[in-house]
């Protein structure tokens, strides 16, 4: 098995890089068979997004902070983990940003998107659902869209639903509505297509991100499932997305 290893910034995926390296050797990822990569979260996302074209199989080692996305870091016996591994497919979310300036900004998220307010004014959103108007007016610091994937992430935090894994289904969830104050957000199908307007953008400006990707000064963003045939996360046995999601749900 041809491995390629990539890692963050941080000094120990460094360290683990090098030492991963001259322990396994390494092909160029143009002719590897699996990507390793090494550091948290941020750095998986970033990696899985540099996957689009190729769609190589992804395993993360946690060289980071939280490593919900990773598995345990363990120099030993890395080829028959990989042999053994669970494979998990993924759809990123595309979001295609308008900004007040006129341009176009695509760009494709694996846990959410999120529109957040840029100033101290809440911002004003109106929510279409596949050409239907759902919400006039939503006064709030943000909204989201969120996969499966990340229903754990950000979503989760701001008390969206977790999702297993094999759902077919996103969250749409408000950050700290303010008006209507009792709405918690919905259950969408994952083949739902939904717009999401910025109201009053020139005195209450939002900014959208996918991931960790931002665009600032948004007036509307679409977002849907990406069509294509998604990506492969590869989990140790026993560890997987789907476990961790439902572990997640008991944890107290």
């Amino acid at each position: 098995m041809k491995l390629a290893f990539t890692a963050s910034a941080r000094p120990e995926a460094q360290e683990a890089l090098r030492r991963l390296r001259h322990v396994y050797g390494e092909s160029g990822e143009a002719d590897a068979d699996v990507i390793v990569a090494l550091g948290g979260d941020g750095h998986m996302l970033d990696t899985l997004r540099k996957r689009l074209k190729d769609k190589k199989p992804v395993y993360g080692m946690n060289r980071g902070t939280v490593g919900f996305l990773m598995n345990e870091y363990d120099e030993d016996g890395l080829a028959e983990r990989l042999a053994k591994a669970e494979q998990v497919r993924i759809r990123p979310l595309v979001a295609r940003c308008e900004t007040a300036s006129g341009a176009v900004v695509v760009v494709r998220a694996f846990n959410e998107v999120s529109l957040l307010r840029q100033t101290a004014q809440s911002a004003k959103l109106r929510i279409i659902v596949d050409g239907a108007e759902r919400l006039a007016e939503l006064l709030c610091d943000g909204l989201m869209v969120a996969t499966p994937a990340g229903s754990t992430a950000y979503n989760f935090s701001a008390h969206g639903p977790i999702l297993p894994i094999d759902s077919r289904l996103l969250a749409l969830t408000p950050i700290s509505a303010f008006r209507p104050r009792r709405w918690r957000g919905a259950l969408l199908p994952h083949r739902a297509n939904v717009r999401i307007e910025v109201i009053d953008a020139e005195h209450r400006g939002v900014s959208a991100a996918a991931d960790n990707l931002e665009t600032r000064d948004v007036i509307a963003v679409d977002i849907a499932e990406d069509s294509g045939d998604g990506l492969t996360m590869l989990f140790d046995r026993g560890h997987a997305l789907d476990e961790r999601i439902l572990h997640e749900q008991f944890a107290v």
